[in-house]
């Protein structure tokens, strides 16, 4: 008598880069909506469940109550249910890294863009207005910067600018030169141009930016939110846009999302939204994730650790 083959549930988005490499000896059941995840995930072992609806992934989470390992091509994965993958002891394999190139190189553009005042420039062409001046002159050479965040993207982010001559201080919990451990940032913000946030959405970091952190900084610094919207008190950061109290924000995330289009930051010239594109903005994401999930496939059915591991009792 044979053993059952393993059974693999998962969302027919990464289908055509899967399909043709995976053993023959899997059960593999693809979906694309989420009533077919519902009826895939029965008695699988070994789930993919990236959907476009956050809610629907949770959902099928749920229904899985065979599964033993979980991957996703999301880094942040705080809107699953962490009570159900620690009761069932479920391994989780996330998207670390793969995005961190084209995040980290967003954050430069970004910091360019302000610091050049590109934007004023982008739309004096759509006027056919020659400038006759440079509508920003800030250089990035000799500023300084501080990264809360030290994963996959921080460490990516701090030699980009670097190579840009910028001084970068880094936040995080081992201290050493360079670095700011995080019960000292908070006093030492007065001293930055830059406050980049390349932090994971937990209970620890909600909030961490408010109006007491937006007044200790300096009138012309800028904020840089690459993390998750729920980082920063986001009223307090209108507040502070609207008083110039900062210099701006360049914001990847907000708070909702999609941002409502009568929310008031889309009228304010000192914030800078991009919509959550930095991860988007490669065409290797799903490349890298399905070249990751055969690599991890294979340490999994030997028995090997696979990586890299999202603990959800930490929330990253």
């Amino acid at each position: 008598m044979t053993n059952a083959k393993t059974i693999v549930a998962m969302s027919g988005l990464i289908r055509p880069l899967l399909e043709p490499r995976l053993p023959d000896d899997l059960d593999v059941r693809w979906f694309m909506t989420h009533e077919e995840a519902a009826t895939a995930v029965k008695g699988a072992e070994i789930g993919w469940f990236d959907m476009n609806d956050q809610q629907a992934m949770a959902d099928t989470l749920r229904a899985a109550t065979d599964l033993k390992w979980l991957n996703s091509i999301y880094a942040g994965l705080d809107f699953l249910p962490m009570d159900v993958l620690i009761d069932r002891g479920i391994t989780v394999t996330n998207g670390a890294g793969i995005n961190a190139i084209t995040i980290a190189e967003y954050v430069v553009m970004g910091m360019l863009n302000i610091a050049k005042g590109y934007r004023d420039v982008v739309r004096a062409q759509e006027r056919r207005e020659w400038l006759t001046d440079s509508p920003g002159k800030r250089e990035l050479a000799g500023s300084k910067a501080l990264l809360l965040g030290y994963g996959a993207i921080g460490k990516l982010i701090q030699p980009r600018l670097e190579a840009f001559d910028v001084d970068v201080t880094v936040v995080r919990r081992t201290a050493g030169e360079g670095v700011l451990t995080p019960d000292q940032w908070r006093e030492k913000l007065g001293e930055f141009d830059w406050v980049i946030l390349a932090v994971p959405a937990t209970p620890e970091t909600e909030g961490m930016i408010g109006a007491d952190e937006l007044a200790a900084m300096k009138s012309d610094a800028v904020l840089i939110n690459i993390a998750r919207g729920s980082v920063i008190d986001q009223p307090a950061l209108v507040s502070a846009l609207e008083g110039k109290t900062i210099g701006g924000a360049f914001l990847d995330v907000t708070t909702p999302e999609p941002l409502p289009a009568d929310h008031a930051l889309w009228a304010l010239d000192n914030a800078h939204i991009t919509m959550h594109l930095s991860g988007r903005a490669q065409e290797k994401m799903f490349y890298r994730s399905a070249e990751r999930f055969l690599e991890n496939l294979a340490k999994y059915r030997a028995g090997e650790p696979v990586g890299p591991i999202f603990d959800p009792r930490l929330g990253y």
